[in-house]
């Protein structure tokens, strides 16, 4: 089925999400006038809401619930509305991940490349920089679908600046489904380091409309 493009009323679009694209192609611009490398752009997601209602389940095989599978649509419109399309993708292979994946992966566009990773499972910080390190330094832009703690702690660790109130509101919370973007003038993802990052946004769920 394809993805049907939903405008999204910008008036329930987060302040800090809107003209997201505007602020890169200006960055972009000016790296390539100074003849740099263009940017780095990391998009770092957190899972959808797993349902808890089956407890023969191991963790790794928890799915999403009705809430879950709702928000991650929604971010789905989100990414679609934006035009933020990774060029690749990188997803934890917990079932709650994948599900994840599944849902916002229509609005990705058919260029990325997805790669599932059990290593990404309840990851630390310092294992999705590894994950991440192993990508060819001519991808561009990297999703990163994975599990809290570890996305949040990794998020606040490489943010050296944010734009407006972007940094409090994820210290406060890094709720399901919530995504982080973030760029970097790094030339390789494996030079990716603490605090040398800048946080153009962060986008919940509740900030968007219904689908």
């Amino acid at each position: 089925m394809r993805y049907k493009r939903r405008p999204l009323a910008q008036g329930k679009l987060p302040q800090q999400a809107r003209g997201f694209n505007d602020a890169l192609d200006v960055k972009s611009g000016r790296a390539e006038s100074s003849g740099e490398k263009s940017l780095k752009i990391l998009y770092l997601l957190r899972h959808a809401k797993s349902s808890w209602k089956d407890p023969s389940l191991e963790d790794f095989d928890r799915p999403l619930n009705g809430r879950g599978k709702r928000a991650a649509k929604r971010m789905g419109g989100y990414l679609d509305a934006e035009g933020l399309h990774p060029a690749a993708v990188l997803c934890s292979a917990a079932a709650r991940t994948r599900q994840t994946l599944d849902l916002v992966q229509p609005a990705l566009g058919d260029g990325a490349q997805i790669k599932v990773k059990k290593s990404l499972y309840l990851a630390s910080p310092s294992r999705i920089l590894e994950v991440l390190g192993s990508l060819e330094d001519s991808v561009p832009s990297a999703m990163v679908i994975a599990h809290n703690p570890g996305i949040q702690e990794l998020a606040l660790s490489l943010t050296g600046s944010a734009k407006d109130d972007t940094l409090d509101l994820m210290k406060t919370k890094f709720p399901t489904a919530a995504l982080a973007m973030l760029t970097s003038d790094a030339k390789r993802w494996s030079d990716l380091e603490p605090g040398t990052l800048h946080l153009e946004a962060f986008v919940r769920p509740k900030d968007l409309d219904p689908l």
